[in-house]
Protein backbone atom coordinates (compact mmCIF):
# COMPACT_ATOMS: atom_id res chain seq x y z
CA UNK A 1 0.00 0.00 0.00
CA UNK A 2 1.28 3.38 -1.02
CA UNK A 3 0.16 6.65 0.91
CA UNK A 4 0.78 10.52 -0.08
CA UNK A 5 1.45 12.80 2.63
CA UNK A 6 1.12 16.47 2.57
CA UNK A 7 1.23 19.23 5.02
CA UNK A 8 1.62 23.06 5.01
CA UNK A 9 0.27 23.72 1.37
CA UNK A 10 -1.43 26.96 2.48
CA UNK A 11 -2.77 26.42 -1.48
CA UNK A 12 -5.68 28.33 -3.42
CA UNK A 13 -6.30 24.73 -5.98
CA UNK A 14 -4.59 21.82 -7.13
CA UNK A 15 -2.84 24.02 -9.56
CA UNK A 16 -0.47 25.05 -6.42
CA UNK A 17 1.19 21.37 -6.76
CA UNK A 18 4.10 20.37 -8.26
CA UNK A 19 3.56 17.93 -11.32
CA UNK A 20 4.99 15.27 -9.78
CA UNK A 21 3.00 15.75 -6.54
CA UNK A 22 0.32 15.39 -8.52
CA UNK A 23 1.47 12.38 -10.27
CA UNK A 24 1.68 10.65 -6.67
CA UNK A 25 -1.75 11.90 -5.79
CA UNK A 26 -3.52 10.34 -8.64
CA UNK A 27 -1.11 6.57 -8.17
CA UNK A 28 -1.78 5.88 -4.08
CA UNK A 29 -4.00 3.94 -2.01
CA UNK A 30 -4.09 6.59 0.44
CA UNK A 31 -3.84 10.30 0.80
CA UNK A 32 -3.14 12.22 4.43
CA UNK A 33 -2.99 15.80 5.07
CA UNK A 34 -1.68 17.17 8.30
CA UNK A 35 -3.73 20.31 7.95
CA UNK A 36 -2.72 24.13 7.18
CA UNK A 37 -4.81 24.12 3.45
CA UNK A 38 -6.15 27.15 4.15
CA UNK A 39 -8.51 27.27 1.08
CA UNK A 40 -11.75 25.23 1.68
CA UNK A 41 -11.62 24.47 -2.68
CA UNK A 42 -8.54 23.10 -2.00
CA UNK A 43 -9.65 20.69 0.65
CA UNK A 44 -12.58 19.81 -1.46
CA UNK A 45 -10.65 19.21 -4.58
CA UNK A 46 -8.00 17.18 -2.17
CA UNK A 47 -11.08 14.87 -0.84
CA UNK A 48 -11.84 14.09 -4.47
CA UNK A 49 -9.45 12.62 -5.44
CA UNK A 50 -9.49 9.43 -3.73
CA UNK A 51 -9.55 8.10 -0.10
CA UNK A 52 -8.58 10.88 2.34
CA UNK A 53 -7.57 11.21 5.67
CA UNK A 54 -6.87 14.73 6.79
CA UNK A 55 -6.78 17.04 10.22
CA UNK A 56 -7.26 20.78 10.17
CA UNK A 57 -4.37 23.24 10.69
CA UNK A 58 -4.09 25.92 13.04
CA UNK A 59 -4.06 28.56 9.76
CA UNK A 60 -7.30 27.44 8.70
CA UNK A 61 -10.93 28.93 8.15
CA UNK A 62 -13.14 28.23 10.23
CA UNK A 63 -15.15 26.39 7.12
CA UNK A 64 -12.34 23.67 6.83
CA UNK A 65 -12.36 23.29 10.74
CA UNK A 66 -16.09 22.38 11.19
CA UNK A 67 -15.05 19.78 8.33
CA UNK A 68 -12.15 18.13 9.71
CA UNK A 69 -11.04 17.43 13.40
CA UNK A 70 -7.79 18.60 14.71
CA UNK A 71 -6.72 14.84 15.73
CA UNK A 72 -7.35 11.62 13.81
CA UNK A 73 -6.64 8.31 14.70
CA UNK A 74 -7.23 5.27 12.44
CA UNK A 75 -5.75 1.55 11.84
CA UNK A 76 -4.31 0.79 7.86
CA UNK A 77 -2.81 -2.12 7.11
CA UNK A 78 -2.69 -3.22 10.82
CA UNK A 79 -0.58 -0.55 12.29
CA UNK A 80 -2.55 2.40 14.59
CA UNK A 81 -1.80 6.00 12.74
CA UNK A 82 -1.97 9.16 14.25
CA UNK A 83 -2.74 12.84 12.48
CA UNK A 84 -2.48 16.06 13.92
CA UNK A 85 -1.82 19.89 13.40
CA UNK A 86 -0.87 21.72 16.35
CA UNK A 87 -4.13 24.06 16.87
CA UNK A 88 -2.63 26.44 18.65
CA UNK A 89 0.43 27.02 16.67
CA UNK A 90 3.20 28.37 18.70
CA UNK A 91 6.93 27.72 18.35
CA UNK A 92 7.96 24.27 16.59
CA UNK A 93 10.33 23.80 19.36
CA UNK A 94 9.24 20.83 21.47
CA UNK A 95 6.60 19.81 18.64
CA UNK A 96 7.48 15.84 18.85
CA UNK A 97 6.24 15.87 22.70
CA UNK A 98 3.45 18.25 21.83
CA UNK A 99 2.09 15.70 19.22
CA UNK A 100 3.25 12.64 21.37
CA UNK A 101 1.26 14.17 24.16
CA UNK A 102 -2.30 14.72 21.96
CA UNK A 103 -2.20 11.71 20.49
CA UNK A 104 -0.57 9.11 22.90
CA UNK A 105 2.32 6.30 22.70
CA UNK A 106 0.51 3.54 21.44
CA UNK A 107 0.99 4.52 17.96
CA UNK A 108 2.97 3.10 15.07
CA UNK A 109 3.07 6.29 13.25
CA UNK A 110 2.42 10.01 13.84
CA UNK A 111 2.38 12.53 11.49
CA UNK A 112 1.86 16.26 11.66
CA UNK A 113 2.70 18.82 10.09
CA UNK A 114 3.24 23.23 11.75
CA UNK A 115 7.04 23.56 11.41
CA UNK A 116 6.97 23.42 7.21
CA UNK A 117 9.94 21.23 8.01
CA UNK A 118 10.40 17.60 7.27
CA UNK A 119 11.55 15.43 10.00
CA UNK A 120 11.51 11.94 10.25
CA UNK A 121 12.63 10.13 13.62
CA UNK A 122 11.71 7.21 15.97
CA UNK A 123 10.94 7.32 19.68
CA UNK A 124 10.70 4.02 21.40
CA UNK A 125 8.43 1.90 18.97
CA UNK A 126 6.84 4.96 17.42
CA UNK A 127 7.83 6.73 13.77
CA UNK A 128 7.30 10.69 13.96
CA UNK A 129 7.13 11.90 10.61
CA UNK A 130 6.34 15.67 9.17
CA UNK A 131 6.12 15.80 5.69
CA UNK A 132 7.29 19.35 5.30
CA UNK A 133 5.42 21.95 3.25
CA UNK A 134 4.50 20.89 -0.17
CA UNK A 135 4.36 24.36 -1.56
CA UNK A 136 7.68 25.56 -0.08
CA UNK A 137 5.45 27.97 2.19
CA UNK A 138 8.06 29.96 4.61
CA UNK A 139 10.00 29.00 5.90
CA UNK A 140 10.45 25.61 4.23
CA UNK A 141 13.71 25.81 1.90
CA UNK A 142 12.14 23.45 -0.14
CA UNK A 143 8.37 21.66 -1.19
CA UNK A 144 8.40 18.34 0.50
CA UNK A 145 5.98 15.84 0.94
CA UNK A 146 6.02 11.89 2.05
CA UNK A 147 5.67 8.92 0.59
CA UNK A 148 5.26 5.82 2.91
CA UNK A 149 4.88 2.22 1.79
CA UNK A 150 2.96 -0.06 3.93
CA UNK A 151 3.59 -4.29 3.58
CA UNK A 152 4.93 -5.97 6.30
CA UNK A 153 6.23 -2.67 7.89
CA UNK A 154 5.91 0.86 7.37
CA UNK A 155 8.68 2.51 5.06
CA UNK A 156 8.67 6.28 5.15
CA UNK A 157 10.54 8.25 3.05
CA UNK A 158 10.98 12.51 2.41
CA UNK A 159 10.88 14.06 -1.03
CA UNK A 160 12.36 16.82 -1.74
CA UNK A 161 11.89 19.35 -4.95
CA UNK A 162 13.27 22.56 -6.35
Amino acid sequence: MKIVVLSDTHAKDLTDLHERILEDLNSVDLIIHAGDYTSISFLDQMMELGDFKGVHGNMDPEEIKVKLPGEAIFEFEGFRIGVTHPSEGGSPQGLVERVKSKLGDDLDLIIYGHSHKPELKRKGDTIFFNPGSATGAFPAKYKTYGIITIADKIEVGIVSLS
